[in-house]
């Protein structure tokens, strides 16, 4: 086992450094008075290590639990600590730059109010989203309102289409997944919620998107924002599918967005993403060497702490782009050897050159769980043996394992000797078939909260501490309710993603024998389109010519009314058609809900 070097304290002296002040307190409130962010309750961590945390985990969230104002060099500052992410501020002729507005309006106002109380009154005069993930782009109605701002935003080309894609597409999935890895309903402590490892943990507040104005497209393009110099370099398919770092020449300071952080970052996140590309990764870390390593005597990122020093930071980039080389390499040899990815995961680990370095530890993603990401990014699914080609469904494949056994209650009581034997990983999978077969069963329920609550306690992994203390969690008390709350992203969608999410939500079956054709003329975009329900496909496209045959109702409305519809939120009587309008409400009854509130450690 590698030896740890707890005695180094660099990362403490970096973490701290440039510190201006903290919110005091470190709590965030909504418009109803609603807690949506408090770092104070993470000043436990202050303390001695509790022996329900791995004291690496430990370590980490220490060092996320920072909170405040930095400086990071001449004229660029961060917040962190008040989200997941950080905010960068970068102050220009008139105004500041804001990089990466957290996650939700709140908690991104506060940290525009803190840098303004020790700054000064600056406007906001641009704002960056390095790349397509909510906690990059969530917070924008905070630091900036469409309505009455003009300014630029400027992203990495692509980010609107996977921004929705993640976010809106598959969001319920995700928010339901995400509540897992995230640690959202646990108890802040020690027996709970100690981080993320990436950071402390997401706010709950009201996330919103604004749509770029300027596309980033390529590596090298050079763009002024309030005097502020800008060199981007284009990274798609690295940590996210739309993504770009940037070098300000003038304050010789690189941002490496979320491409290179302070842990073994995700291939594949938990809470489900496409599967990202560990060799373009390494390439893009290795070219950003090639093309910063000499204009470059800070490094900052979107989450963690920057690194100071040419020398320091061209080391750590190194050791980042090395260690998605290797997982995927090594993965790829060992699984034309013929390996599964949960065999290769047992098997490999990293070099000890690599595998002793704070900044390539798993607290976040892991080398276990990233080795099956490589896998299935290049085999997918299957595994190569034909029994897994037609398994049963989870619950069906309990049933038959725990009649095989004899029963709950030997299931129950074989999986006890397992855990009582130290083997929580078996006692784990047997206690999967029991519950699974029966719900009901409080024996197995509770032998399998222990067993996933001993699990946690022992990770170094942050968010596989969370899904295990989640899932007992739930075993005990049940599923936490939550909602939906995508509204101000959805208000941002074009017509055709609208219409994508419509196709998503129709229930297949229920209208294959409702064939229907609506054509829809925006009034305020000057756009056309022909939507059609054909054997249960939601078939749409954009009309710039003569359309083929007549549509049972054609509409003509706004792109905003067009989302009152969707959402219910308006009549449909008010809405100027010629045709049946009855059509419009056929289509409405074929559309199902998404569920927010699935179970996961139950059927």
């Amino acid at each position: 086992m590698t030896e740890l070097r707890f005695e180094d304290r660099t990362d403490f002296d970096d973490a701290d450094r440039g510190f201006v002040a903290a919110l005091t307190p470190g709590v965030v409130r909504d418009d109803q008075g609603r807690v949506v962010w408090d770092s104070d309750a993470f000043s436990f961590l202050d303390g001695e290590r509790a022996d329900t945390v791995d004291p690496s985990l430990w370590r980490q969230s220490q060092l996320c639990a920072r909170q405040g104002l930095y400086e990071v060099t001449d004229g660029v500052y961060q917040v962190r600590g008040l989200d997941l992410s950080n905010m960068t501020l970068i102050e220009g002729d008139d105004g500041v730059v804001v990089v990466d507005p957290l996650v939700s309006r709140e908690t991104a106002a506060a940290a525009l109010g803190l840098y303004r109380e020790h700054r000064g009154e600056r406007p906001v005069t641009g704002v960056i989203y390095t790349h397509s993930h909510i906690d990059h782009f969530g917070g924008v109605l905070g630091v900036t309102d469409p309505e009455r701002d003009d300014v630029p935003i400027l992203a990495p080309e692509g980010f609107m289409a996977h921004a929705v894609a993640e976010n809106v597409y598959a969001g319920p999935a995700m928010l339901r997944r995400g509540m897992y890895y995230s640690g959202a309903f646990l108890d802040v402590g020690a027996r709970g919620m100690v981080g993320m490892g990436l950071g402390m943990a997401t706010s709950h507040g009201e996330p919103g998107l604004v749509p770029p104005t300027l596309d980033v497209t390529r590596t090298g393009q050079e763009e002024t924002v309030d005097g502020v110099r800008l060199v981007f370099q284009l990274t798609p398919g690295t940590e996210a599918p739309a993504e770009m770092n940037f070098l300000l020449p003038d304050r010789r300071a690189l941002c490496m967005a979320e491409n290179a952080t302070h842990n073994m970052h995700n291939v594949l996140t938990l809470r489900g993403a496409l599967v990202r590309d560990a060799r373009a990764w390494s390439r893009y870390l290795n070219e950003a060497i090639q093309l910063f390593a000499d204009d470059t005597d800070v490094l900052f990122a979107s989450h963690h702490w920057p690194t100071w020093g040419r020398d320091r930071a061209m080391e750590y980039l190194s050791q980042q782009r090395d260690v998605y080389c290797y997982l995927h390499d090594q993965t790829l040899r060992l699984l034309n050897r013929g390996l599964t990815g949960a065999e290769i995961a047992e098997e490999l680990t990293l070099p000890p050159d690599l595998d002793r370095v704070w900044s390539t530890r798993g607290y976040y993603g892991s080398l276990s769980h990233n080795v099956k990401a490589v896998y299935q990014r290049y085999l997918g699914w299957y595994d190569g043996h034909p029994a897994s080609l037609w398994e049963h469904p989870p619950e069906e494949t309990a049933k038959r394992y725990v009649a095989t056994i004899g029963g709950v209650d030997a299931v129950v009581d074989k999986a006890r000797a397992y855990a009582d034997d130290g083997d929580d990983r078996f006692a784990a999978q047997l206690l999967r078939h029991a519950v699974f077969a029966d719900p009901a069963h409080t024996g197995a329920r509770e032998l399998l909260a222990s067993v996933f609550e001993r699990l946690g306690f022992g990770a170094e992994n942050a968010t596989w501490r969370n899904c295990y203390l989640m899932g007992a969690r739930e075993l005990r008390e049940s599923v936490t309710p939550t909602s939906l709350a995508f509204a101000r992203m959805t208000a941002s969608l074009t017509v055709t993603q609208v219409f994508d999410l419509i196709g998503i939500r129709v229930d297949g079956l229920k209208a294959a024998r409702t064939p229907l054709t609506v054509d829809w003329e925006f009034t305020d975009l000057g756009e056309r389109y022909r939507t059609r329900l054909s054997n249960g496909a939601f078939v749409h496209w954009r009309a710039d010519g003569a359309l083929s045959g007549d549509a049972d109702l054609t509409l003509r409305l706004t792109r905003g009314k067009l989302l009152g519809l969707i959402s219910g939120e308006g009549g449909l009587d008010e809405v100027d058609h010629t045709g049946d309008l009855g059509v419009l409400q056929r289509l409405v009854d074929v559309l199902d809900a998404p569920d927010p509130n699935f179970p996961i450690v139950t059927p």
